[in-house]
């Protein structure tokens, strides 16, 4: 059990890397379009790119390989995401520094779902929460300590400095992978058309639009959450940065603690909660807005249960659908970034016409009762499954 643990914050050690590559971008656009020649907006497709690259390059990878060894398709994503780093590296123009971004969101998106799945399996059914907890906690401690070193390194050197250094580190952890991780076998052999029947379950379709709708309401507020701290609760562009820093480490305490609850309560009462509670402290906050302090303790709250309810929803998934875990998975990280996508374009709409993104909150809110409302349908359906199976 203790290989087992090691192994586990190995993979999540990897999760951090890949998770740094996607993340840091947005904090060096800048020097991007300095050093390239190329406006902001131009540069900002960047980060389109990858995104789009991981919703609809990671679920058919992901489905091609789900037979195979687990160690190799980690290190087949790995080799894959050193040479997306390295020629990200040379980059010389936006082209082919748009090439490398898809290429690294393809890599990720696949390494992200087949270690969600790999560790699903290197621990007992009731330890799954916690090992999917330490697997978040490598995505979260890339928003808290990745981007700013990212943006560091670039100061100090040149931000393709960022992109050698996660090749290096990269090659490190497939070589551990490679040497140390024990043989975790693929997915029993299921035909395509078996493993997209899961997507005729209710449970797993509105699990889904729950993801959707969550993190849709997550991007109308994150996207802006800077000119939200600014404008509405006034405060400056160091205030700012100390601030995110402190929001971070909420979210790596909510993905530890959200992994140890869901073994304990299981998932259904974790998402329905967390999200409930999430969805009140957007409420509250437009009203809080003239109280500094209340409102900096309400986005703290949205913070540490947008994470804590990471683990519950992605172990709710794998216990859904076991024989066809790596699709689902990966179909739910393609909706995680198409509903970024879709609540960063709300967000932006909100605000300019109401030229505030006071309300922005308010628009997250109600998003994220869509979600809810997608939890409570999917987990009463699969109790009434299991029910009528039981009988």
């Amino acid at each position: 059990m203790m290989m087992n643990r090691l192994f586990i914050y190995i993979l999540a050690l990897g999760v951090f890397v890949t998770a740094t590559s996607e993340l840091v971008v947005a904090g060096i656009l800048p020097a991007i379009a300095e050093d390239l020649h190329i406006s902001i907006a131009i540069a900002g497709q960047l980060i389109t790119a990858y995104s789009v690259a991981f919703a609809v390059g990671t679920p058919i990878i992901v489905s091609l390989t789900s037979r195979l060894e687990r160690k190799k398709v980690l290190a087949g994503s790995l080799a894959a995401f050193i040479l997306g780093c390295l020629v990200s590296f040379v980059s010389t123009n936006i082209s082919i520094l748009m090439i490398s971004r898809m290429m690294l969101g393809i890599s990720s998106g696949v390494y992200l779902v087949v270690v969600f799945s790999s560790v699903a399996k290197l621990v007992p059914a009731d330890k799954i929460g916690g090992a999917i907890g330490t697997v978040i906690l490598g995505f979260s401690c890339a928003m808290v300590l990745g981007v700013p070193l990212g943006i560091a390194i670039t100061q100090w050197f040149h931000w393709q400095v960022i992109f050698m250094m996660l090749a290096i580190f990269s090659l490190l952890i497939m070589f551990i992978i490679i040497r140390l991780l024990p043989t975790i076998e693929g997915d029993a052999p299921v035909s395509f058309k078996q493993q997209f029947a899961v997507l005729g379950n209710v449970a797993v379709v509105s699990g889904l639009f729950l993801s959707f709708f969550r993190e849709s309401g997550n991007s109308v507020m994150f996207t802006y959450m800077t000119p939200y701290l600014q404008t509405i609760l006034h405060m400056t562009s160091s205030e700012i940065g100390v601030m995110m820093l402190i929001f971070g480490l909420f979210g790596v305490i909510g993905s530890r603690l959200g992994g140890y609850i869901v073994d304990k309560w299981g998932t259904a009462r974790l998402m329905i909660g967390g999200i409930a509670i999430h969805a009140l402290s957007l409420v509250l906050l437009p009203l809080f807005s003239a109280t500094y302090a209340v409102g900096l303790g309400l986005i703290a709250v949205m913070v540490f249960t947008m994470f804590v309810t990471g683990p519950a929803i992605q172990t709710y998934f794998i216990q859904q659908a076991p024989e066809s875990s790596n699709l689902i998975l990966s179909l739910n990280t393609s909706i995680i970034h198409l509903g970024l996508a879709t609540g960063a374009g709300v967000g932006g709409a909100i605000a300019g016409a109401a030229s505030t993104v006071l309300y922005n909150p308010w628009i997250a809110s109600g998003i994220v009762v869509l979600g809810l409302a997608a939890a409570i349908v999917s987990v009463a359906w699969g109790r009434r499954v299991f029910s009528k199976v039981a009988a």
